[in-house]
């Protein structure tokens, strides 16, 4: 059956779960997000708050879900580039209706079967949070008007780690899992380096790294949730990936 867009998430696996997907079809329309039409007084307001209490955010333009479907055919999406302003507002909000937000997970997995993900920095939109290197989907990932999932994950992975995922084995699928109205799409990259050598080599990088958005890089080795402070859209891909020995 071929997927059909829908607002409430209609026919899509339970929240919280891991499950596969056979592909990624993103498009991205002309205009502004309807969203951001009908709430740009409280999104100013909201922004002004924001910068208040931390001065160092930045209202940059990133990919914003209008619609999503999922079905055999995999996840097919329309949004519309939007400032950044409008999605701090939306996810403060706690019914998160009038969009949706999909981002990419590069899993990175380590030759002695561990995860390795980052620190979020002290002046981040998300402090000390714990999860992989990742951002939402922006402007230089949209190609033809479609986005790029691939290009956007080994963009934020060199970008915060100095690691390249060229240099790495993919997974042959991709996996995906949704809360609240966020997507988190996955794919496994295996490094032939131990997670010890990782998290050194992300530390040199941090060194020298122009933009200091990370505070560090931890090592996960078990699917244990009070580890690290994660971010919530980690907790079922560290489930999965610990408890399912036939993943790739």
């Amino acid at each position: 059956m071929n997927s059909i867009f829908s607002e409430e998430f209609a026919g899509w696996p339970p929240e919280q779960t891991v499950f596969p997907v056979a592909k990624i079809d993103l498009r991205v329309l002309d205009g502004e997000h309807p969203y951001r039409i009908s709430r740009r007084d409280e999104i100013a307001a909201n922004w002004e708050a924001e910068v208040k209490a931390n001065p160092a955010l930045f209202d940059g333009r990133m990919v914003f879900q209008h619609r999503l479907a999922f079905g055999e055919d995999g996840i097919r999406g329309q949004g519309y580039v939007i400032p950044f302003s409008t999605f701090m507002y939306w996810r403060r909000q706690q019914d998160r209706t009038g969009g949706m937000h999909l981002f990419a997970y590069p899993v990175i997995e380590t030759s002695d079967n561990a995860l390795v993900a980052i620190r979020m920095g002290a002046h981040t939109a998300n402090p000390g949070q714990v999860y992989f290197a990742a951002g939402s989907l922006e402007p230089e990932d949209i190609a033809s008007g479609v986005c790029d999932l691939e290009f956007n994950m080994r963009r934020e992975v060199l970008e915060e780690t100095g690691l390249d995922l060229a240099h790495s084995t993919p997974g042959d699928s991709y996996y995906a899992s949704r809360f609240r109205r966020t997507v988190t799409v996955m794919r496994l990259y295996r490094f032939d380096l131990t997670a010890d050598e990782i998290v050194e080599r992300i530390a040199a990088h941090m060194l020298v790294a122009e933009d200091k958005e990370i505070a560090g890089a931890v090592a996960i080795r078990s699917a244990d949730h009070s580890a690290y402070p994660y971010n919530v859209a980690m907790l079922p891909v560290i489930d999965w990936y610990f408890g399912n020995p036939d993943k790739t």
